[in-house]
């Protein structure tokens, strides 16, 4: 087994995964707001704040969609030796991860059912950059309007229309983690 598949992980796992849990948890109860993650050094092209996530959110019950670069066997090895989570197709999957491009089209992940619509999936989009601008954000957790800078506004238009069914965001950059939940209204 190569050392980039031992290391990378978190230095104090039960704190760091603790404070980076929060995070997550602050983005989703908060669109719009960004939040560092910082203390994991995943392989590429895996960025430590999707790395953060998967490490907090991902057990050997969760299943992982890898798309595009981030389908390589250095990802693969570093997910089952930290995480344990099973690699799946698109279908079967909880969490899907990769580019934007990379996890289209959007209709191949889980969207619940009407009687179970926590049973979607939710994407951890990793992006060139991520900033508070751009689309306008409004709903759940959102005083007035918020904003972030989104790789599609239609797609998450559409999304926020099937609502309670449908997809929840996380967007990764560097450090940077924003999310998307399906009850926010994007215009």
């Amino acid at each position: 087994m190569q050392t980039e598949t031992l290391s990378g992980g978190f230095a104090s796992p039960a704190t760091d995964a603790a404070h980076a849990f929060r995070a997550v948890m602050e983005a989703m109860a908060r669109p719009g707001t960004l939040h560092h993650l910082a203390g994991v050094q995943p392989p590429a092209p895996l960025s430590p704040a999707a790395a953060a996530v998967l490490l907090t959110l991902c057990d050997v019950d969760t299943p992982i969609c890898l798309g595009g670069a981030h389908d390589c066997d250095g990802l693969r090895r570093w997910i089952a030796f930290h995480t344990g989570a099973p690699l799946v197709g698109a279908a079967d999957c909880a969490f899907a991860l990769g580019a934007w491009e990379d996890l289209q089209p959007l209709s191949a992940y889980p969207e619940g059912t009407p009687e179970y619509p926590d049973r979607s999936a939710t994407l951890i989009v990793e992006l060139p950059r991520l900033s508070a601008d751009g689309a306008t954000l409004q709903g759940p957790g959102i005083a007035d309007r918020a904003a972030l800078s989104l790789p599609d506004l239609a797609a998450f238009q559409s999304n926020a229309a099937r609502f309670p069914l449908g997809l929840d965001f996380i967007f990764t950059s560097g450090d940077l983690v924003a999310a998307l939940p399906r009850s926010t209204r994007v215009s």
